[in-house]
């Protein structure tokens, strides 16, 4: 079973200003952005050489950290900040495991929705979803998602390359409060898959990417090791840990990326106990 929030019909595109979605987009060889978009994901290519490498290790990790979900039993799974639908997406890697898995995809670019009617094509035996909602409205996007998801049941939240672009106050976002909320409203053995641009392995090119991406009007924040660790406050990380993002359980593919250099990016999974 497949599906589009009902909504989706009176979200606009607003395409005068880059969305980290389509320049995301652009830099995974898809043709699913604007003139907007392209522009400012080549600027900040031009001054860190890592993007399209980091693009393609956050990919990766999320179909390796789903799977091992769908692998432990887990058959719920939400996706916030998904993004442009680009195979295999999560809901492919997830129900290639378990046909019966649920899966919602949320995010506030209504062009994903668009696509998400003609791309996202669920097993038979399980449920496919997109909801129009951004992450900052935590009520709104659990409440759209508990159509489809149960949450007095373990679900996997995962929040690949998005929490970079939240803020901490003074800037009017509170994202350690935010991600508490949302492990709060899950269910014990619940996971939470989470993936965070820093500045700790390449300071320079990175702190010129989110100088590119503020004055776009894009909040851009990478964050250090101790402050991505605390989204993992009060729950079990799973091993190895919080990690470089190719480094998180590789697969021969992902070897093979490591040797081409390192992105600046931090990985980490999570149960609630």
């Amino acid at each position: 079973m497949t599906g589009t929030d009902p909504d989706h019909f009176a979200a606009r595109v607003d395409t005068t200003r880059p969305h980290p979605a389509r320049v995301y987009d652009w830099w995974l060889g898809g043709k699913d952005n604007y003139p907007v978009d392209e522009e400012l994901a080549r600027r900040i290519l031009a001054v860190d050489d890592t993007v399209l490498r980091g693009a393609r290790a956050n990919r990766r990790f999320m179909q390796r950290a789903v799977r091992a979900a769908a692998e432990a039993g887990i058959r719920q799974f939400l996706d916030v900040g998904t993004g442009i639908p680009t195979e295999p997406n999560l809901h492919q890697v997830v129900q290639d495991v378990a046909p019966e898995a649920r899966v919602v995809y949320a995010d506030n670019d209504p062009i994903g929705l668009r696509h998400a009617e003609a791309l996202l094509h669920g097993s038979a035996e399980g449920s496919t979803r997109y909801v129009h909602a951004d992450v900052r409205d935590r009520v709104a996007l659990l409440n759209r998602a508990a159509g489809s998801l149960d949450f007095g049941r373990p679900v996997a939240l995962s929040l690949v390359a998005l929490t970079h672009y939240l803020g901490t106050d003074p800037d009017g976002d509170d994202v350690h409060g935010l991600l508490k909320d949302y492990t709060a409203a899950l269910a014990p053995g619940s996971w939470l898959i989470l993936s965070q641009v820093t500045a700790d392995l390449n300071p320079e090119a990175v702190g010129k990417a989110a100088e590119n991406f503020r004055r776009s009007g894009t909040p851009f924040h990478p964050r250090p090791l101790s402050e991505f660790v605390r989204f993992f406050d009060g729950l079990e990380l799973l091993g190895p840990g919080v990690i470089p993002v190719s480094g998180w359980r590789p697969e021969p593919q992902d070897v093979a990326a490591q040797a081409e250099g390192i992105v600046p990016v931090y990985a980490g999974v999570a149960r609630k106990p």
